[in-house]
Parts: C-alpha cells; sequence; structure tokens
C-alpha cells in the first residue's frame, strides 16, 4: 500500500461566493487552492494556519474556518516521491474570509504562488490542475458546492 503524506487545504470563499485559486510560480497556468504538508505531530488546524500565513500572509483573524472534509488521496506520477510519500492524503477546509481589507500576499521566503484570482466555483476548470489531482477536485467540488467543476480536456 502506498504512503500518503498528510497535507492541508483551504478553499477560502469571499462574502460574494467566489473562491481564490492561486497559479503556482513553477507550473504557468495551474491555477489550484492553497495547500501544505503537515508536519509531524502538528494538528491539522494549526498546519492549516501556518500554510495560510506561509502561501498567502494572511494571518488567521482574516478568515474564519466553516467546515472540513476529508481525508482526500492522490498518487504523485509514476517513480515520484515527496518526502519519502508516493502521494498526499488531504484535509480540505472552507474558509470564509471576513477581513473585507486583507490582502493576498506572495512574499515568503519561497513563494509557491505568483497569482491569485476570485471565481465563482462553477466556473473552475479542471485543465487547471495537475491530471494527477483532478478525481480530488472533482470529489472536493462536489463535497463542497454539490457541483462538478469544467471538465478536463485533456486525459487524466
Amino acid at each position: 500500500m502506498p504512503a500518503y503524506r498528510p497535507n492541508v487545504a483551504c478553499i477560502l470563499q469571499n462574502p460574494a461566493g467566489d473562491i481564490l485559486v492561486c497559479e503556482r510560480t513553477d507550473w504557468p497556468g495551474c491555477w489550484q487552492f492553497p495547500q501544505g504538508g503537515v508536519k509531524n505531530g502538528e494538528a491539522l488546524m494549526d498546519a492549516l494556519h501556518r500554510e495560510i500565513e506561509e502561501e498567502l500572509g494572511l494571518g488567521r483573524e482574516s478568515y474564519q474556518v466553516l467546515t472540513s472534509r476529508g481525508p482526500y488521496r492522490y498518487l504523485f506520477p509514476e517513480g515520484r516521491k515527496k518526502e519519502g510519500f508516493e502521494g498526499q492524503e488531504q484535509y480540505y477546509f472552507l474558509a470564509l474570509l471576513t477581513n473585507p481589507n486583507a490582502l493576498i500576499r506572495f512574499d515568503g521566503a519561497s513563494p509557491e504562488f505568483r497569482a491569485a484570482r476570485w471565481l465563482r466555483p462553477e466556473d473552475y476548470d479542471l485543465n487547471w490542475v495537475a491530471p494527477m489531482k483532478r478525481a480530488v477536485y472533482t470529489r472536493v467540488f462536489l463535497d463542497f458546492f454539490g457541483l462538478s467543476p469544467r471538465p478536463a480536456t485533456s486525459p487524466a
């Protein structure tokens, strides 16, 4: 059985119902939710707050976690490992942006993202995420929003 790296991901939603997706620095055109690994002994909620601070520059006073679901699992492409793991086991959190003046910043030590945009959940396109993550994103959109993202035009 594959070993899965514990991971948290955040669906940040504004009061209008739009969700935040971010474009990866290392993969132009790949728009995903902020996510990151859980450190040994770290609680999922603590990992979530740390990742949001590191990746978006938002303190926990800027958002409120509404609900969570998981785990969702995916495998890395054949032969690839991260920290000895063959895939990721993700817990998704839906959070509401409560500070309308909060600024999304990518000025961390090693920025994972280079851009961000808000969009309606039904406007997310599976072509924007790596094929290995598409089944998880499909399930996440169904579980959180009761809808499927636009289908990918390339094979998963």
